[in-house]
C-alpha cells in the first residue's frame, strides 16, 4: 500500500480539504533532527509546526525550548505552560511588550531579541510601566548578521539575507551595554542564523561552496562577537544560537555554540527535498477531493491554492503526491479549484470523489490554513488536534 493509499484509507470519511501528519514520519524525523546535532541541544522552532500538540510532541521527544515567532506568541505559549521560549525576530508589539513587563513568570521564561536601539527603546518604556520591584529581569539576545561577504569595497557580494544591522564586534558590544543598561534587563545571549547554509537545498556546487565559505566565516567571527558583547556587560552569556534543518551538523559543531534551532525538518516540506544533509522523509500532507473530470488525462480539485511565502514561482507551488499527476504550468494551484494533468497514459486515471494529496512548499505555513490537522498512524486516524488558527490564534 502506497503512502497515499493509506492517507486515503485513514481519512476517508473525512471531508476535504484536510491536512494530516503521518506520526511515524513525524517522530522518526524528530528522532532524526536531535542524531544531526550530535547532543547539542535542539531548540523548537514553532513557526514550522503552529500545532500545540505536535509542538509538545517534539519537546516530549527531546526538544529544548521553543522559537516563537511572535511575543505574542511567546506570552501564549508560556500561558499554556510552555518554558523558555526565545523569541526568534525583534518586536514592536506594545501590547505584548507591556504583558511581558506585568507578568512574573513570562518575565522568566521569554528571551526577547533586539538588534536595534530602537527597539531597546520600546521595552524601556514597557518596563518602566511595570511591576516596581520585579522578580526578574527581562532577558535579551542580539541577533546578528551571519551572512557571507566576499570581496572587498565596491566588488564585495552579500551572501545571505539582510537580517540584522550587527555584524562587527564594536557593533555587538555597543549594543550589549545599552541592553544591559536597560534598567529591568540582561542579556542572555547571540544567535547568529546563517540562512545560506540551513535555508538552501544543496542544489548545485556553486551552493555547496557558499555553504562551506559560510560555516568557515561565521565560526571565525563568533568568538570574537560573544567576547565583545561579554566584556560589554561584565558577565558570561549562557546562550550562542545557531543553525537550522538544513545546518545542524556544522552548526552544532560550531564553536561556543550552545544550542541550535529546527522545525521544518519535522514536517520535511517540498523546499526540503533537495538537501544532502538528510533524507528527506515528508510527514504533512493536505488532502483534496477531485470535483470534476473536464477531458481525459484531466482532473479538477476542490481548493489548494496554498501558495509559500518568499520570491513567486513554481518552487513556491505545492508539491502533488499522488503518483502520475501534476499542476498545471498555466493556472497552478487554484484559489478554489486545482487543475491537474496525467503525467503518463500508464496512469491510472482520477475520477469525480477521488482523493489527491499534496505537500506545502513550506512547514507551518500549511497549518495556518486549517482548523485542525488529523494525525494519522499506519492507515488509521489516532488524533484530531487543533492548529493555532483552531485554537483562535494567528500571530501574523
Amino acid at each position: 500500500m502506497t503512502l497515499t493509499d493509506r492517507l486515503g484509507r485513514a481519512t476517508a470519511r473525512v471531508s476535504a480539504p484536510v491536512a494530516v501528519v503521518d506520526l511515524d514520519a513525524f517522530d522518526a524525523n524528530a528522532a532524526d533532527l536531535l542524531r544531526r546535532a550530535s547532543g547539542t541541544p535542539v531548540r523548537l522552532a514553532s513557526k514550522s509546526v503552529r500545532v500545540r500538540a505536535l509542538v509538545g510532541r517534539a519537546l516530549d521527544a527531546g526538544f529544548t525550548g521553543v522559537m516563537a515567532f511572535s511575543l505574542a506568541e511567546a506570552l501564549w505559549l508560556v500561558g499554556t505552560g510552555v518554558r523558555d521560549v526565545l523569541v526568534g525576530y525583534p518586536s514592536v508589539d506594545r501590547d505584548a511588550l507591556a504583558r511581558l513587563a506585568g507578568d512574573a513568570t513570562a518575565r522568566r521564561e521569554i528571551t526577547l531579541m533586539v538588534d536595534d536601539v530602537a527597539q531597546l527603546t520600546l521595552l524601556r518604556g514597557a518596563l518602566e510601566q511595570g511591576p516596581s520591584d520585579p522578580l526578574s529581569d527581562v532577558q535579551v539576545c542580539l541577533d546578528v548578521d551571519a551572512s557571507l561577504r566576499v570581496g572587498v569595497g565596491p566588488l564585495q557580494v552579500h551572501v545571505g539575507t539582510r537580517r540584522s544591522p550587527l555584524r562587527t564586534p564594536a557593533e555587538v558590544g555597543t549594543l550589549a551595554a545599552r541592553a544591559e543598561a536597560v534598567p529591568g534587563a540582561r542579556l542572555r545571549g547571540l544567535m547568529l542564523y546563517e540562512a545560506q547554509v540551513a535555508g538552501l537545498p544543496d542544489t548545485n556546487p556553486a551552493v555547496r561552496l557558499a555553504k562551506r565559505l559560510s560555516v568557515a566565516d561565521v565560526d571565525d567571527r563568533r568568538g570574537d562577537l560573544l567576547a565583545a558583547a561579554e566584556t560589554a556587560v561584565g558577565h558570561r552569556l549562557d546562550l550562542v544560537n545557531s543553525g537550522g534543518t538544513g545546518s545542524l551538523e556544522t552548526s552544532s559543531a560550531g564553536p561556543h555554540v550552545t544550542e541550535v534551532t529546527a522545525g521544518s525538518g519535522l514536517f520535511v516540506p517540498g523546499l526540503f527535498d533537495g538537501y544532502r544533509s538528510f533524507r528527506p522523509r515528508p510527514s504533512a500532507f493536505f488532502g483534496l477531493d477531485v470535483v470534476r473530470v473536464p477531458a481525459p488525462g484531466w482532473a479538477t480539485a476542490f481548493g489548494g491554492g496554498y501558495p509559500a511565502s518568499g520570491p513567486g514561482g513554481r518552487a513556491r507551488l505545492p508539491r502533488v503526491a499522488t503518483a502520475g499527476w501534476a499542476l498545471t504550468g498555466t493556472e497552478g494551484a487554484g484559489e478554489v479549484m486545482t487543475p491537474l494533468r496525467r503525467r503518463s497514459a500508464g496512469q491510472r486515471p482520477l475520477r469525480v470523489g477521488d482523493r489527491v494529496w499534496m505537500r506545502h512548499a513550506k512547514a507551518g505555513e500549511l497549518m495556518e490554513r486549517f482548523d485542525a490537522v488529523h494525525l494519522v498512524r499506519g492507515d488509521e486516524v489516532v488524533d484530531v488536534v487543533p492548529t493555532y488558527r483552531g485554537e483562535g490564534k494567528t500571530f501574523g
